[in-house]
């Protein structure tokens, strides 16, 4: 794996950026720089134990107020995976990976607690909500960065919210508990690909924001990604709503996409399970 600053932020970028170069970088920044998403694995199972420690270094992650609003669900049972898998066919990785784990915000805990000590405790509202989503990808993010330093991979399954009905059924959800993510987890058949980010002139703002140069930006990012990965004729989404582009860049897709949204089913759950947003 390359430490060259300049090398490692070009891929990842699609361009220089104008950082202090000191040569060779601390191995974790730049593992982290180099970063891939892994969806194919090998038959090489990975063990309880080592899943367990990743958990407990995932569990150290920061944790708004010391509520520590997140659950970890193991999905270990073959026929209960496969119920969920059964409706992503498009990605085989859920039901073939390894290992296979559920990241859930669980603000149901902290109201249970409350009742243990005699404080009455409503935490469905909005802030209630978002504090244990945050909770949930920080934990997350903290595991698959943790996963990735010992050589495993991992792909995040956020499509999982779309078919609520069945997650909630396999998993047992009560109120108060959503999934905000899955993780698939193995051992990398394939090198796996760097995801090229947008560059921090679009997302790192300084004193206040602005967005004034958005659209050139863009229109760079777009054209830089499609020299790299281009998005096939094939590719685009739902042509027979919006047509074919003649030049289809990271922004078509993506606002294609948003145009559909996703979620409906998540949104109808969590406000029939606990959750009010008040």
């Amino acid at each position: 794996m390359a430490s060259n600053l300049k090398e490692l932020t070009a891929r990842r970028f699609g361009i220089e950026l104008a950082l202090a170069d000191t040569g060779a970088l601390e191995p974790f920044l730049a593992r982290v720089l180099a970063r891939r998403t892994h969806r194919r694995y090998t038959d090489m199972p990975v063990s309880e134990q080592q899943i367990d420690l990743l958990l407990a270094v995932a569990l150290s992650a920061s944790a708004k107020s010391d509520f520590q609003q997140v659950s970890v669900i193991k999905l270990k049972d073959a026929a209960r995976r496969q119920r969920i898998a059964q409706h992503f066919p498009a990605m085989p990785w859920i039901g073939s990976s390894p290992a296979f784990l559920v990241f859930c915000g669980d603000a149901r805990r902290l109201e249970r607690v409350g009742a243990m000590r005699g404080h009455a405790i409503v935490n469905g509202t909005l802030e209630g909500f978002f504090n244990a989503a945050v909770d949930a990808a920080l934990v997350m993010q903290t595991f698959i960065l943790a996963a990735e330093g010992v050589g495993l991979g991992c792909c995040p399954i956020s499509v999982l919210r779309n078919q609520m009905p069945t997650v909630a059924e396999v998993l047992r959800l009560p109120d108060g508990v959503f999934p905000v993510a899955g993780l698939c987890l193995g051992h990398p058949a394939a090198e796996g690909f760097v995801s090229m980010r947008l560059p921090p002139a679009i997302t790192v703002h300084t004193d206040v924001y602005d967005d004034s140069r958005l659209e050139a930006e863009i229109d760079a990012y777009d054209k830089r990604r499609h020299a790299r990965h281009a998005i096939g004729r094939d590719q685009q989404r739902n042509p027979a709503k919006f047509g074919h582009a003649e030049f289809y860049g990271w922004s078509e897709d993506k606002a294609r996409q948003a145009a559909e949204p996703e979620g409906a089913l998540f949104a109808e759950h969590v406000r029939r399970h606990g959750f009010t947003f008040r």
